[in-house]
């Protein structure tokens, strides 16, 4: 028993030694990073809302509420209010976030002031595949939503993408992030 332990050890000590290594520079650099990476999502976010709220000069955050991401999951979201250059406000803008296809979706959502239309949405992040889901960062998509009631949203194989009403038409060859998309956001 004590020769197979050896015999393991002299084979393994390159590969363990490594794995420990690269975990700790992997470690480091996330943390040295970190700070970076916060601010450039707070400019995608400020960017995506932005040209949402297009008269919008500051997102200032209003609460911090607990979402239920429908898995029974609790997500942390800010609720930012979208100001104008006299501090009046324009609408609302925060992250919402689920399942996509291939991996997790985040999405920027913005609704009118008295939380009636929404504004549209922006992707945060996807890593939907190239060629089909990732049409919902397409113009042609993402414009359903513009001036859509921000009620309960349905999904629709078929249908007039050019009416703007809670029923959204899916996209061909890309019925689950559609769905996946109309999911996050209802």
């Amino acid at each position: 028993m004590v020769k197979h332990i050896k015999h393991f050890i002299e084979q393994s000590w390159l590969l363990m030694t490594s794995a420990v290594f690269f975990g700790l520079l992997l470690a480091v650099t996330n943390a040295a990073w970190r700070p970076r990476i916060i601010q450039n999502e707070i400019n995608k976010f400020n960017n995506l809302a932005g040209a949402m709220l297009k008269e919008a000069t500051n997102f200032e955050v209003v609460e911090t509420i607990q979402v239920d991401t429908g898995k029974g999951r609790m997500v942390e979201t800010e609720i930012k209010k979208g100001v104008n250059a006299d501090g009046q406000c324009l609408g609302w803008a925060f992250v919402c976030q689920g399942s996509g296809f291939a991996d997790k979706i985040k999405l920027v959502l913005t609704v009118d002031k008295a939380f009636e239309k929404l504004g549209g949405y922006g992707v945060l992040s996807s890593n939907e595949t190239p060629g089909f889901g990732d049409k919902i960062k397409n113009t042609y998509y993402r414009s359903q939503f513009v001036g859509a009631p921000a009620t309960e949203l349905t999904i629709s194989k078929i249908g007039d993408d050019k009416i703007i009403d809670s029923d959204i038409v899916a996209i061909s060859g890309a019925t689950v992030s559609s769905e996946a998309v109309v999911t996050i956001l209802n």
